[in-house]
């Protein structure tokens, strides 16, 4: 049963005391059942977004960033999280898991752009549904781009319109949303002719990282971007401006944070720190500081992560978060400062960024950094049309195809390590694997054993492959996790053969590409071309994958005959595009047709004129920005 608390001034003060007893001593709430008090009682909350927008660009967290002083004056008078995460490096992705409270690859909602929208969890649904139930008017101006279907019931208003002053009384408590994309990537899309008429700060004086080229380019894209972020603390002064204005401010925590990180290349679509470490200042209001166990103008290293924001703000409201969500509330009643500092831990994913795939899921814990990248014969620098629409990711391509890049910088265009350790403390720029290095091989074990357990545990959906979610799954993505729960564990174990000496993998490897299971041999074949030339042995056992009847398993197999086999595969994944059923299958296809074109050295050019499907590609599609791209 429901009790709004929009009706509580009808109820007597002894029933309200009485519906909180009965609620503790149930040991926690109905999911949308909120804690009784009076409307007075409640605080308003804020959040003020700025997108693409890591730690690195704000001097409050890093020295080399810009200076900030209305963000800075929140921090004086609230909490600043050093150690704040988004889950993903990518909008759709990064908001949907703040919407949820759920990790993306457990409920299907992993993929930039959705080619399908997945239906929430049974039992849950995006958590401001859950204040608009306890009274709360809820408004998000107004940027959404979820992957999950939205319940009616989610904002009272979501538009460019919407805002906290068209609430029904003075006195309904609200949570407003306002997102600025002033720190945009697309601020960074100029053309030559801009760096020589649009004066910016002083590009001597900014601090570029060891992985980027020091070009002319560089200095201006990073000059740039840094006085877009003292724009963007125009947007945050502006906002508590109008709060102090309507005599709200001291009832109204305020939440300021990046959707993620960005913007520079190497940053948003990359789970590295510069892709996932994102500011996060939270000011407390003075009538609410009891629900807060810090002194103001304090900080903490305790981990905070995207999942536990929305059940955050549920805390603070005094409304138990549903059962069925992943996050933990890190302010608020029932929560101490001491248990938050002793968080250590953070979890990240990169699945699909527009038309470029890659499955990339990573942990931290402390100042350790494990990257499993599941298929690392994929560079960083794969094509996606609109990073590259930036003149800095055209510059640093155009160096690395003329060697002019040391070893560093060139990383990003070369294949990956299959699993990367990094110690943060030594090396932030994750520039340094240790995996290799026998004075850290108990950690690397350790959080390699962590971060399979929490696949496992999920279950993690990206082991089905987006086009089998799409067919099969995004209508009850959860309840198919648990079904083939057993069977993605046994998935994730095939693809951590790549982890293995090779003598002890390839008997196994063996085994796995001559399965029943077409999944089996797809991550098998993943596998094999994770160990490169030195799976060359099995390269006799891969002509018949080139003719699987399932066309995933032939691209796979295309992939390893072109990374460790002597012979041209494709003629094999042409063939398998004219047999591909649906866009989510074509285009997975295509991305390994943009690997041979783009990264085997020049010895399998794709002829776009062979490139045939059985239906026709929407408009705008991504399987067309794919064929484009092959066509230029």
């Amino acid at each position: 049963m429901s009790l709004p608390l929009n009706r509580s001034a009808t109820r007597p003060p002894w029933l309200a005391t009485i519906v909180m007893l009965t609620c503790l001593s149930c040991g926690q709430l109905v999911a949308q059942e909120a804690v009784a008090r009076e409307p007075e009682s409640r605080p308003n909350i804020v959040w003020i977004m700025s997108e693409d927008n890591s730690v690195h660009y704000l001097k409050h967290f890093d020295r080399h960033g810009a200076i900030a002083p209305a963000i800075e004056s929140l921090a004086r008078e609230g909490i600043t999280f050093d150690r704040a995460f988004s889950n993903a490096p990518v909008c759709s992705v990064a908001r949907t898991t703040l919407i949820t409270s759920c990790y993306a690859p457990r409920i299907g909602i992993q993929f930039h752009r959705r080619s399908k929208m997945a239906t929430m969890p049974a039992g849950v649904k995006m958590f401001p549904s859950y204040l608009r139930a306890a009274g709360y008017y809820t408004t998000n101006k107004s940027k959404e781009d979820y992957n999950a279907t939205k319940s009616a019931d989610v904002w009272d208003d979501s538009s460019r319109r919407a805002s906290w002053k068209n609430r029904p009384t003075d006195e309904t408590p609200f949570f407003h949303v306002v997102t600025t994309a002033i720190s945009h990537e697309g601020s960074l899309h100029f053309n030559a002719s801009a760096m020589e008429t649009k004066t910016v700060t002083d590009q001597l004086s900014v601090q570029l990282q060891p992985y980027f080229p020091d070009t002319a380019t560089f200095r201006y894209t990073r000059a740039r971007y840094h006085d877009r972020i003292m724009a963007v603390d125009k947007v945050v002064r502006d906002t508590v401006a109008e709060l102090e204005k309507s005599g709200l401010l001291d009832d109204t925590f305020i939440f300021y944070f990046g959707d993620h990180g960005g913007v520079l290349p190497r940053s948003k679509g990359y789970a590295y720190e510069s892709g996932l470490h994102v500011p996060l200042i939270v000011r407390v209001p003075e009538q609410f500081r009891h629900l807060t166990d810090r002194p103001m103008a304090s900080r903490t290293k305790g981990f905070v992560e995207f999942v536990d924001f929305g059940t955050t703000v549920l805390n603070l409201a005094g409304i138990s978060p549903p059962d069925g969500t992943d996050g933990r509330p890190f302010l608020g009643k029932g929560v101490t400062a001491s248990e938050v500092d002793a968080r250590q831990e953070t979890f990240g994913y990169a699945d699909r960024f527009d038309e470029k795939y890659d499955l990339v899921r990573t942990l931290r814990q402390g100042k350790f950094k494990y990257i499993r990248n599941f298929e690392p014969f994929l560079p960083d620098a794969l094509q996606n049309n609109y990073r590259y629409k930036m003149l800095a990711f055209q510059e640093w391509r155009d160096l690395y195809e003329q060697g002019k890049l040391n070893e560093v910088q060139s990383q990003f265009f070369e294949p990956k390590a299959p699993e990367a350790l990094y110690d943060l403390s030594n090396d932030p720029h994750e520039i340094k694997n240790l995996a290799d290095d026998p004075e850290f091989a108990d950690q690397l074990k350790q959080m390699r054993q962590r971060l399979n357990e929490r696949l496992k545990s999920m279950p993690d959906l990206s082991f089905m492959t987006e086009a089998t979610l799409y067919d099969s799954a995004l209508d009850q993505p959860v309840a198919f996790g648990q079904q083939h729960r057993e069977a993605i564990g046994e998935l994730i174990d095939v693809a951590n053969l790549a982890l293995l000496p090779w003598e002890q993998a390839e008997p196994k490897l063996r085994k796995a590409i001559a399965s029943d299971d077409w999944l089996v041999r797809y991550w098998a074949l993943v596998a094999c071309s994770s160990f490169g030339s030195e799976a060359a042995s099995l390269d006799s056992i891969i002509e018949q994958r080139l003719q699987d009847l399932e066309p995933l398993v032939v691209m796979r197999a295309v992939e390893f005959a072109a990374i460790a086999g002597t012979q041209d595969p494709r003629s094999a994944l042409y063939r398998s595009l004219q047999r591909a059923t649906s866009e989510s299958e074509a285009l997975r296809l295509l991305n390994t047709a943009v690997f041979l074109n783009d990264h085997t050295d020049g010895r399998f050019p794709i002829d776009v004129q062979k490139i045939k499907f059985l239906f026709k590609p929407k408009p705008r599609s991504e399987l067309l920005r794919r064929t484009e791209y092959l066509a230029r």
